[in-house]
């Protein structure tokens, strides 16, 4: 595990499509980096068996849910087939505290709330598939979903897509390990950007 140099905390957010390799190349920076915490989403739908609250999601009724909203305690929610999801700002503020950079594998709506809320603190990259015929064709490997869902999901990745000029960084994944390296090179280039080194002041007063 790589500890990185002391900074100020920020945002690490991948979007992209469903299949363009986020979720791996996020699980690859989690198993480098030990002071990169991945957010715990919260949500009104019921647990599912294995899961566990805290570890997967944070689990709220409705109301608690809607009450964090009116509260402002959400740094990020939306509303999908009729369950509500969205990040709980204490959790991202606690693992900040502890001086912890916090990894969001989220949408593009998610991801705009988050650089809204955040500004400087929040560094968005887009994972993209090299073609729409590649994408498809990963989703079919998968083996994971009927083809019925592989076309929905197709559909929803034009929309997701559609926003990569929103992203501060846009990587195109040809190869899964190139990509991997990319990404870590852009998380280790912020971590060094001068905004986020406030101790720098005093080493530079020796030299003045």
């Amino acid at each position: 595990m790589i500890t990185q140099l002391k900074h100020e905390p920020f945002a690490l957010i991948l979007t992209g499509a469903s299949g363009a390799g986020k979720g791996t190349i996020g699980k690859a920076l989690l198993e480098t980096y030990e002071d990169l915490y991945l957010s715990v989403s919260a949500t009104t739908r019921s647990e599912r068996p294995g899961e566990k609250e805290g570890v997967h999601y944070f689990f709220y009724s409705k109301n608690t849910f809607i009450e964090a909203i009116g509260n402002n305690k959400m740094l990020e929610w939306a509303e999908v087939f009729g369950h509500y999801y969205g990040t709980p700002k204490q959790e991202v503020f606690d693992a900040f505290e502890q001086k912890k950079d916090v990894l969001f594998d989220i949408d593009w709506q998610g991801a705009r709330q988050i650089k809204d809320n955040l500004g400087i603190r929040a560094v968005n990259i887009h994972i993209l598939p090299p073609s729409r015929e590649e994408l498809k064709q990963r989703l079919v490997e998968r083996g994971q979903d009927s083809l019925e869902v592989i076309n929905k999901r197709m559909q929803k990745a034009a929309s997701e897509i559609s926003h990569w000029k929103d992203c501060d960084y846009v990587i195109v994944n040809h190869n899964l390990q190139t990509a991997i390296a990319e990404t870590k090179i852009i998380y280790q280039a912020e971590c060094r950007r001068r905004i986020r080194l406030n101790y720098l002041d005093g080493i530079a007063k020796d030299f003045l």
